[in-house]
């Protein structure tokens, strides 16, 4: 060894002990700054053994249970604000659907879907920058509808950001939280968005909070982040309390100011997931949008620090198949939340079952037209309609995707 090989090898930082972390963190430690960077800095040999040290914090707080969760997107596209990584904002070309408000009966009947599946808690999503009075109970109607089908399910709304009182009326309509993304550090969301703030974004968090709702917030990442303004925004919904913290990959549709940024690797991926769970570890941390895209292969193994997901497709862009999401739960040795008695595999079974029924009866409704509702009258299984083409109809939302094939 020379002098200078010697020198070089002096300089490497100290490998985190992960391990030695967690458990800290299991003791009542806070991980600190430096901590956090250095787990983000962890070599990729070194990531899967940082994801089992993150793990343990996961076990201890959620056992093997997996929350599914289920998206209604409620109004998509036609939003007014400048989000550079949304395929709904002002002036994007991305191919996406463009509707106004589903009616209500509608609405629930697609949570119903979702609900079948195994999810726990439906998602009510309606894009634009903030509802009116007259939104907030058009979706209070929505809610009290849902919640007297299915009482036990969670509800949670994202309409945007709030004016002063109507949290409390989704609230008393029966909603259990409401979502609303920080998606970024501060020190980053100006050049993210110019037509709101960031503080627009804590304001309406700490409004859901004050009305009694459970705070669902979090992160999209890939956006161009440094490591100090990830640890910034991490650090920033663990001090506002985030009870629910949705990770999103960002998904860079064509159209965007963001097209074509892929700055992710699954191993980034798992990285920043570890660190979400060491600095929140009894939060339920979700792993979102974009996920089949960067996690890829790892997405089981992501579950071992992430305990929430969203099940089937998204709001403007379509995700993995329902039952390949059960499957995947059920081959990573984890379970349903709520359906502890059920393997998840059994529940992709009874999905799948449920999907063929619904094609055939379609097949009958539309005597001899497209089973697939997609009003053509084309009939082609080769072109993904018919019921041989078995493609889980009743978990296909209005607002998922285009002609495109999964994440295209």
């Amino acid at each position: 060894m020379t002098l200078d090989t010697a020198a070089a090898e002096t300089a490497q930082p100290a490998l985190l002990d992960a391990d030695e972390l967690a458990a800290r963190i299991a003791s009542g430690h806070r991980i600190t700054e430096a901590e956090a960077l250095a787990v983000l800095a962890t070599p990729d040999f070194a990531t899967l053994p940082l994801v089992g040290a993150a793990g343990t914090l996961r076990r201890q707080h959620f056992g093997n249970t997996v929350k599914v969760n289920y998206l209604v997107n409620l109004k998509s596209g036609l939003c007014p604000e400048d989000c550079t990584y949304c395929s709904q904002r002002l002036g994007s070309k991305a191919e996406i659907l463009k509707y106004t408000w589903l009616k209500p009966d509608e609405a629930v009947a697609q949570a119903g879907y979702g609900i079948a599946g195994g999810a726990s808690r439906v998602c009510m999503v309606a894009s634009g920058k903030g509802p009116t009075d007259r939104d907030v109970d058009r979706v209070a109607t929505m809610v009290e509808q849902l919640k007297g089908e299915h009482p036990q399910v969670e509800v949670c709304a994202c309409l945007g950001i709030l004016k002063d009182g109507q949290a409390a009326r989704l609230k008393d309509a029966g909603a259990d939280a409401y979502n609303h993304n920080l998606n970024t550090s501060e020190s980053l969301y100006p050049e993210i968005c110019t037509s709101h703030s960031y503080q627009d974004r804590v304001d309406t968090v700490q409004q859901a909070q004050s009305a009694g709702l459970s705070s669902c917030s979090g992160l999209i990442v890939g956006l161009g982040e440094t490591p100090e303004q990830l640890v910034e925004a991490v650090f920033a919904l663990r001090e506002l309390g985030s009870d629910s913290i949705p990770v999103n990959f960002l998904m860079p549709f064509d159209g965007t100011p963001m097209e074509g940024t892929w700055l992710l690797t699954p191993l980034a991926c798992l990285r920043i997931l570890a660190l979400v769970r060491l600095a929140c570890p009894d939060k339920e941390l979700r792993i979102a949008g974009g996920r089949e895209m960067h996690l890829r292969s790892l997405q089981s193994t992501a579950l071992e620090v992430a305990n929430s997901i969203f099940l089937g497709d998204y709001l403007t862009s379509e995700g993995q198949g329902a039952a390949k999401d059960l499957d995947m739960i059920a081959d990573a040795g984890f379970v349903v939340l709520g359906q502890e008695a059920s393997s998840p595999a059994e529940v992709a079974r009874r999905l799948r079952e449920a999907a063929h029924a619904a094609s055939a009866h379609e097949a009958q409704a539309t005597a001899g037209g497209c089973a697939s509702g997609c009003g053509t009258g084309c009939g082609s299984a080769a072109s993904g309609c018919g019921p041989s083409a078995a493609r889980e109809p009743v978990l296909r939302r209005r607002g998922a995707g285009t002609q495109q094939g999964p994440n295209a």
